[in-house]
Parts: C-alpha cells; structure tokens; sequence
C-alpha cells in the first residue's frame, strides 16, 4: 500500500469518524473530499467497515446505559422497555421509508452541488430552530411518548437528502418537539445504533458478491480511525452542546457549503 492511499484510508476513516454525530453530515464531507481532493470509497467493505467502526464506538461510550437496558427489559421493568420502545419507534419511519426511496435520492442528490446547498440551508435552519427552542418539556429518552418518538424518527428521515445529515436531522427535530439539548444529543447516539447497523446490513447484502478481504489493510486502518474518533466525538459532544449549543456547527456548515459553492461555480 503505497503512502498517498495509506493518507486517503487514514482522512476517510477520520471524516467518517468525526461526523458521523455531529450534525454536519458525513455523507457530505465524504462526497465533497471525493469531488475536491479525488478521494474515492477504495471499496464497499471498506465503507462498512469504518460505518462499523462509529456503530461500535457509541456502544462503548454508552455500555454502562445499554447494559442496564438490556437487564431491565429481561426483568420487566417499565423504564427498561419505554426506553426501547422509544428507540425501535424512532428508527421505523427510516427503515420503511429507506426500502422505498432511499436508494433513488442518493443517485439523483449525491453530488458536490446538492451537498454543498444542502450544508448552507441546514446551517441556516439550525441557527433558525436554536432562536425558536426556548422552553424544553422532555429531559428523558425513558420518558418520551410513542407520539413524540415517531415524530423524531421522521425527522430524521430528512438525512435521507445527501449532505443534511441523519444527526442533525434528529437533534433539530427533537428540540423543536421540546426536548432539552442533552436528551436531544443522546437520543440521535442510540437512534444511531439500529439506523447504521441496518444501513451496513443493507449495504452488506446489496455488495455481497464483491465483498473481497483484498484490502484487509486499508480496512483495518479505517476502521480503527473511524471508531477513535467517533468514541472522542461521543464522549465530549454532549457536554460541548449543553455549553454553547449547536450555533458553532451551523456557522461550520455554512462556511464549508460556500466555499464549496463557490468553488464549483468557478470549475475547480
């Protein structure tokens, strides 16, 4: 493996990583360091792998919290199974709308120009929803209703739109149903459990008859990028938000989205 495509696998798995949840879509920043920089997907194995990487680094940060889901569901206890119920409900819309259209919106929006807009107008509409949310009415995951949890996850199916963002989508959407900031951020970290583990399913059975351990190298290294810097991105994201908001990733997205604009407009 030579040292440009060593650099490429290395800054793939840390894009992937480091916005993957946050919200500034990291299917956008995959498509425009492939448009801007050349980089390439250097196989299908080798985006489940660093998708796997992120799915994996939530389910350490927050292995205390799903054990004792897991052990409170197998004793019955009522939080245990609302918590859940929460979850499952949240990631239905995505799942059946994903088998419907999911695979024609990413052939006909998945370029530089309908990225680099989607960046803009998603930065603007954070700032927007950060100046309407001023009282929050749900502080638990536990505690939402089975209203209020399908409501978020159609939300989120907006992130269906190359370059939203399946984060943001979430975090925007619950804090417009008055969810407080700190609930709002986790519940988009374990929606993220069952969203990214059926899409890298998908994806598995979609490429099965290409799947290849020729790369075994490059997909090693993506992975571990992928989950070191996710596993920093969920650790501190919370505590970052509950300080200063999501204002600083709306002001980035516009930035990047610009200039992203206004390269393409003058060719490069």
């Amino acid at each position: 493996m030579d040292m440009l495509h060593l650099v490429q696998v290395f800054l793939l798995g840390l894009l992937e990583g480091l916005t993957e949840f946050i919200p500034v879509s990291s299917t956008g920043h995959l498509v425009l360091a492939g448009h801007f920089l050349g980089f390439s997907d250097p196989g299908g194995a080798f985006k489940i792998a660093i998708q796997l990487g992120a799915i994996l680094a939530v389910c350490l940060a927050y292995r205390q919290k799903l054990t004792t889901v897991t052990v409170g569901v197998l004793r019955g206890e009522p939080e245990a199974r609302r918590f859940v119920i929460a979850v499952l409900l949240g990631f239905l819309p995505a799942m059946a709308v994903g088998v419907l259209v999911y695979k024609k919106i990413k052939e006909l929006l998945e370029n530089p120009w309908g990225v680099a807009w989607a960046l803009v107008i998603g930065g603007l509409a954070i700032l927007l929803i950060e100046r309407l949310v001023k009282q929050a009415r749900h502080h638990r995951v536990e505690d939402f209703s089975a209203g209020l949890a399908l409501r978020i996850g159609v939300m989120q199916c907006l992130a269906m739109f190359p370059g939203v963002s399946r984060s943001g989508a979430t975090i925007m959407g619950a804090l417009l149903m008055g969810v407080d900031r700190r609930a709002a951020t986790e519940y988009s970290f374990f929606l993220a459990i069952p969203t990214m583990a059926a899409a890298t399913v998908y994806d598995l059975y979609q490429q099965r008859a290409m799947l290849s351990l020729d790369n075994a190298v490059s997909i090693a290294i993506g992975f571990l990028v992928a989950f070191a810097a996710a596993l920093a991105v969920v650790k501190s994201l919370v505590a970052f938000v509950s300080r200063h908001g999501f204002g600083p990733f709306a002001w980035y997205r516009i930035i990047l989205g610009s200039v992203a604009l206004i390269c393409l407009a003058l060719g490069n």
